[in-house]
């Protein structure tokens, strides 16, 4: 193991799921370490977004999602890809990285490409329970595998394999139920977590909207209810119709995204959620009963997968989105609502699965690879 004064790549692009982790373990690494980082994504992508926050020196790669049919878009997509790994082949002769950390997508594809035909070391983190196309392809000349589900070890060749869980923030393990709602302006009381992504989900907004007087009137239920940004408008005129008295109800939080995430996580009893790996370990951190409302058109179907997974491990229900309604998602609530010894099984099935610990897990592979 070298000392000193260590180079690493970090990439992870795309989507949240592959982003946050990838950022969470560089923002452990630069603090636990004097090391340099660099971090490889898309500049037209979330991640330069985020980490244009920080103080990585972050390197453009131009890929996007490959093209599912064949055909002359398919065949573009592979000259990108190329291009796109001789530019991460200059990238590494320049900087001279010790070791490359991915979190799979194709935005980590050229990099752990030019990082397996260099010779450069490099350890991976896939966090679906079915590893996506760039884990599998990579994976036998990687260093060691970090995984956040066990039965993805199935799909991977190689030995060196550690079931982390995804990397959490600190909060997850420290913030209480009852700090969380007063950090939201809750009652201390049975709250409900509606969220489909930082996007939204029509499929979930609107059995919401339906059900949000029915939960608050008659229940007594807080709701904190997160519509994603383009959807919110469409959520407030659909809910002034139906419930014009909505704003000035106690029990019900709508806001198109909440920065603070933890609390809001933490703050809630049960969840209504599409089924993102990222998403999956926050809430069983925050041990949390959930109806896994999967994006049928995920990559792979990996939502759809990690769900199932969920549900199998007696961790959550599931019902697919092209049945939901809101009676649907009424009657699903309501088994929860008025049963109190099925939530508190859902919910302790769901914390016996958290990890809090994967970002120091994958850190130290990371160091066992320089």
């Amino acid at each position: 193991m070298k000392s000193g004064n260590l180079k690493y790549f970090i990439t992870g692009g795309g989507t949240g799921g592959h982003i946050y982790p990838a950022v969470a373990v560089a923002d452990y690494l630069s603090e636990q370490t004097r090391c340099s980082i660099h971090y490889i994504g898309n500049p037209k992508n979330l991640e330069f977004d985020i980490v244009a926050n920080k103080k990585y020196d972050f390197l453009p790669v131009n890929i996007s999602g490959m093209p599912r049919k064949a055909g002359f878009e398919l065949f573009k997509w592979f000259v990108y890809l190329i291009l796109a790994i001789m530019r991460c082949i200059f990238y590494i002769m320049k900087y001279k990285p010790d070791v490359v950390f991915g979190t799979g997508g194709y935005v980590s594809a050229p990099v752990l490409f030019a990082a397996k035909l260099l010779d450069v070391p490099y350890v991976l983190h896939d966090c679906d329970s079915n590893p996506g196309l760039v884990t599998r392809s990579l994976a036998s000349g990687a260093k060691s595998i970090s995984l956040a589900f066990d039965c993805a070890r199935y799909y991977i060749d190689n030995e060196n394999c550690f079931v982390n869980g995804n990397p959490l923030r600190e909060g997850f393990k420290t913030l209480s139920k009852e700090a969380a709602r007063n950090n939201l302006g809750l009652e201390n009381k049975l709250t409900i977590c509606v969220m489909g992504g930082s996007q939204g989900a029509a499929s979930i907004n609107s059995a919401t909207v339906d059900i949000l007087k029915t939960l608050s009137k008659d229940y007594n239920v807080q709701v904190i209810f997160q519509t994603g940004k383009k959807k919110y408008q469409a959520v407030i005129d659909s809910l002034s119709a139906i419930y014009p008295e909505f704003e000035e109800d106690k029990n019900i939080l709508v806001k198109p995204y909440f920065e603070d995430m933890i609390s809001v996580l933490k703050a809630s009893d049960i969840a209504v959620s599409r089924a993102g790996s990222l998403s999956i370990s926050e809430l069983c951190a925050s041990g949390i009963a959930v109806v896994y409302v999967p994006y049928p058109h995920a990559a792979a179907d990996h939502q759809r997968k990690n769900a199932k997974y969920m549900l199998d491990c007696g961790a959550g229900l599931y019902v697919e989105d092209e049945q939901l309604n809101s009676g649907v998602l009424l009657d699903l609530l309501l088994d929860l609502i008025n049963d109190n010894d099925k939530l508190v099984n859902l919910q302790n099935s769901a914390l016996s699965l958290a990890k809090y610990d994967g970002v120091t897990s994958i850190v130290r592979q990371i160091r066992d690879a320089v």
